[in-house]
C-alpha cells in the first residue's frame, strides 16, 4: 500500500479559535465575540452586546477585542456604516474583513434578528465561510479621498467661475445699453481686476 499524502489546509479553510462579527446598523452595531468555553473544554461561548457607532466606543471596542485576543473581526457592509468600525478596528491592530451582506445571507440557516444575525456572522468567520470584499489599504484610501477632494474643489472652483461670469455679463449688459460688442471674460482678467 502506498504512503498517503498529506494535504494541508490553507490559512482560509483552518477554524479560527477567537473571533467577532458585527452587524452594522446606522448609529450603532451588534458585535458578538466568540471564543473558547472557559471552564467547558470542547465547548465555545457567545457573547453579543450593542457598540454605539462613535469614534469613542468603537476604539474601547477595538481595545477590548484585542485584549481577547480576537484574531478577525467580519464586518458587515451596510450602506457606508461599515467605515467607521473597519477603520478603527484594523487601525487597533485587528485582522478586519468586510463581507457582503447578500453574501452572508446567501449561507442557508441565516436568522432573522440582528442579535441572531451577529452571532450567525461570527459563525461563519470562525470557520471561514466568508469571502471578503475588497478594501484598498490606507494609504490608498487616503489617495483616493485626496483624489475626490481636490475633483469636488475643482467643480466647485469651476461652479463659481460660472456664476460669476453670468453676473458679470448681467450687469455689463446694464452698462452697455446701446447692445455693443460685449468683450469674453476670462478667470485671469477677473482674478486680476
Amino acid at each position: 500500500m502506498a504512503e498517503p499524502q498529506e494535504i494541508e489546509d490553507e490559512e482560509y479553510e483552518q477554524v479560527l479559535e477567537r473571533v467577532a462579527a458585527i452587524d452594522v446598523a446606522k448609529a450603532s452595531g451588534k458585535v458578538c465575540v466568540r471564543v473558547p468555553h472557559e471552564s467547558k473544554p470542547g465547548r465555545r461561548v457567545s457573547r453579543v452586546q450593542d457598540v454605539d457607532a462613535t469614534t469613542r466606543a468603537v476604539i474601547e471596542l477595538g481595545d477590548h477585542l484585542v485584549c481577547q485576543g480576537v484574531e478577525k473581526v467580519t464586518v458587515e457592509s451596510t450602506s457606508d456604516y461599515w467605515r467607521i468600525w473597519f477603520y478603527l478596528l484594523e487601525a487597533a491592530g485587528l485582522d478586519v474583513q468586510l463581507v457582503n451582506a447578500r453574501e452572508a445571507r446567501n449561507v442557508p440557516g441565516r436568522p432573522k434578528s440582528d442579535k441572531l444575525d451577529a452571532v450567525w456572522l461570527a459563525k461563519l468567520t470562525e470557520r471561514g465561510m466568508l469571502r471578503p470584499s475588497f478594501v484598498p489599504p490606507a494609504e490608498i484610501r487616503q489617495l483616493r479621498d485626496y483624489t475626490r477632494l481636490r475633483t469636488d474643489l475643482v467643480q466647485e472652483r469651476t461652479r463659481h467661475w460660472a456664476r460669476l461670469e453670468k453676473l458679470l455679463l448681467r450687469h455689463e449688459a446694464l452698462l452697455l445699453p446701446d447692445g455693443g460688442e460685449r468683450p469674453s471674460i476670462s478667470p485671469a482678467v477677473v482674478a486680476a481686476g
